[in-house]
């Protein structure tokens, strides 16, 4: 969907053309074509009741404005509200339910999100149930007549489950229960959620969206009117709101989105490969890869399988010589950065994440993440080599 504030562009505005274009104009007093940093905290109004637009700056700012323009074109939703983190935008997606209510949530979730769902919200009376997205049999099984939302990662992280977008939409619509996607570790290069018919899509902005590891932030990108209506009263109200720095960080990585991910993708699989082919690797968990399970879905609903890879060196005493053997990748939590990443976790990302929980999900000990960035794939599997000798 287009708005009047996309301006430059038409209605069949391409992918890569919206990332650069959209929610943004040249500065009407300057010219410049790059939108300012609004560093303030306030507006100054003309008269008694009679302002600019801006009021206060937790409310609204142009340059936070611009960035969730330009984040709900990317996804094609109808608005986009950016948060200081992922979490804090998952956190205001949470604020739909209401006590009593129930949400399915796939079960190989992002540490973090595990950790504020079961930690924090069951105590104001919400329950969760974790299932396999991958598997909607399960998923239709565990809706109650309490289930107001399905809470949908695809491809999890780390083992890389993918679950059928467009058949989760259907179920969930069909159990009125809105379908909720994060979308951080696909990038809406990769995977347009909406399109198949999700409710709302979560970005961690820290992530591929960003892209070059110098901010923190989170978008949640709704289609609803009413969902639309109480977001925005939400971040107002809680305050958890992106910056106007972040905000221009985000811009600046959007427009760059469609490169960098080519480049991820061609990374991750070549990546993949190696380690598929390497004798000291056990299994690989990339959807790129023919023998991924769900190597069909990810061809229909993907752009590309990527620059997430995992894979599992059979213990923690190969992973950490790995994890210490290594020269040119980073070994650093997050993804979706322009260098290369490299992490663990069992010790790491999910560290929230009960023992037993872990050990049934495949995020065992010897399990390895990367996040592929767009070095020289020839450097980078030269360091993996050497760090492969190690063990």
């Amino acid at each position: 969907m287009y708005r009047k504030w996309i301006v430059k562009l038409t209605k069949h505005a391409r992918f890569s053309t919206l990332c650069l274009h959209a929610g943004q104009e040249p500065d009407p007093s300057t010219g410049a074509i790059i939108t300012p940093i609004y560093q303030t905290s306030t507006y100054v109004q003309d008269a008694l009741g009679k302002h600019k637009g801006y009021e206060y700056a937790r409310t609204q700012n142009p340059t936070r404005a611009a960035v969730e323009r330009n984040l709900a074109a990317i996804e094609g939703g109808k608005e986009g509200f950016a948060f200081a983190s992922g979490m804090a935008a998952i956190g205001a997606v949470a604020t739909m339910l209401k006590s009593g209510d129930h949400a399915v949530v796939s079960d190989n979730t992002y540490g973090g999100t595990f950790r504020l769902f079961d930690k924090v919200l069951t105590r104001y009376e919400l329950s969760f149930s974790y299932v396999d997205t991958s598997r909607l049999e399960d998923v239709e099984r565990a809706f109650t007549p309490s289930t107001r939302m399905l809470f949908v990662e695809t491809p999890t992280n780390p083992v890389m489950r993918l679950t059928d977008l467009r058949a989760a939409a259907e179920l969930a619509h069909r159990h009125n229960t809105r379908l909720v996607v994060d979308n951080t570790y696909a990038s809406p290069f990769v995977q347009r959620p909406i399109e198949f018919g999700a409710d709302l899509v979560i970005h961690s902005t820290t992530k591929y969206l960003n892209g070059h590891s110098d901010s923190i932030g989170g978008v949640a990108i709704a289609v609803r009117d009413d969902d639309i209506e109480w977001l925005r009263f939400v971040q107002n109200a809680e305050g958890a709101i992106l910056s106007p720095f972040d905000s221009w960080l985000v811009l600046r990585g959007t427009k760059t989105l469609p490169l960098r991910m080519m480049r991820h993708n061609a990374n991750g699989l070549a990546l993949a490969q190696f380690l598929d082919a390497h004798p000291k690797v056990r299994r690989v968990y990339y959807p790129g890869l023919p023998s991924h399970p769900q190597h069909e879905l990810a061809k229909r609903q993907m752009r590309g399988f990527g620059g997430m890879i995992a894979f599992d060196l059979g213990s923690l005493d190969a992973a950490r010589r790995l994890l210490n053997g290594v020269q040119l990748m980073a070994l650093a939590e997050s993804l979706g950065g322009v260098e290369t990443l490299i992490s663990h976790p069992a010790t790491m990302t999910h560290a929230s994440v009960p023992a037993d929980r872990r050990d049934a999900l495949g995020i065992t000990d010897g399990l390895v993440r990367i996040s592929a960035g767009i070095e020289d794939i020839g450097d980078l599997q030269e360091d993996l080599s050497q760090a492969l000798d190690r063990i």
